[in-house]
């Protein structure tokens, strides 16, 4: 299973998005050095470890456009990523546990709910949770930041492929069951593995609808530094 049943997106549109070259722009340590904003922008994420950086891979067939580590706390920046000049992925550091100091952890921390509150041209929070925890304490604290600030976000369960058939309906019901009182959370989940590739194609359609046109023969501008 991908998307829910109903409204799936056009499948054949993220698709062809995701033919698209896509690149890295520039990493950023702080709201200070955030890049001007020329097109859309949808966020990644999630508690350390939980695969963003392996599902942006995934999603853009590439083996290393994100950096991946089995080290929680490997991404230490918001990292910018121009997907055909029509779309910008941005993966940002985990929070929750991480193997490194607390005082590094409550910074990574602030700078994502900072921007996660605070950017204009955010169309999307893509909230990843392992499909073997569940939505965890830490990622219920950021949904209520993001219900609270009214920054639309919808639930990607990564990991998928680790969850037993026999396993998957219960895990599905204990995950509905908890966004049932979060007011931003999109309707509709995704299950995603960027080992098997179960869901991608239902994530590309859905981020193809937040991304700007296509369009013929003109090529739009990347992300200017500050």
């Amino acid at each position: 299973m991908g998307a829910e049943e109903e409204d799936v997106p056009d499948l054949d549109a993220g698709r062809l998005l995701f033919t698209q070259n896509c690149t890295f722009m520039l990493g950023v340590p702080s709201m200070a050095t955030l890049p001007q904003p020329n097109f859309p922008e949808v966020a990644f994420a999630g508690r350390s470890n939980v695969g963003k950086s392996s599902l942006i891979n995934a999603l853009t067939h590439r083996k290393s456009l994100a950096r991946t580590s089995n080290t929680p706390g490997r991404t230490q920046e918001m990292n910018f990523f121009d997907l055909g000049g029509r779309l910008c992925l941005v993966d940002l550091p985990g929070y929750g546990y991480a193997r490194v100091s607390r005082s590094q952890v409550k910074k990574w921390t602030d700078l994502v709910m900072d921007y996660l509150k605070g950017r204009s041209p955010l169309r999307r929070v893509c909230l990843l949770i392992d499909a073997r925890r569940g939505i965890m304490e830490s990622d219920e604290a950021v949904m209520k930041t993001l219900d609270e600030t009214a920054v639309s976000y919808q639930i990607i369960v990564t990991k998928w492929d680790k969850v037993k058939p026999s396993n998957r309906e219960t895990v599905q019901s204990e995950i509905r069951r908890k966004l049932i009182p979060h007011v931003a959370a999109h309707p509709q989940q995704i299950w995603t593995s960027s080992v098997t590739g179960e869901g991608l194609p239902e994530l590309r359609a859905t981020l193809a609808t937040l991304a700007n046109p296509a369009l013929s023969g003109i090529t739009r501008p990347a992300y200017d530094r500050p």
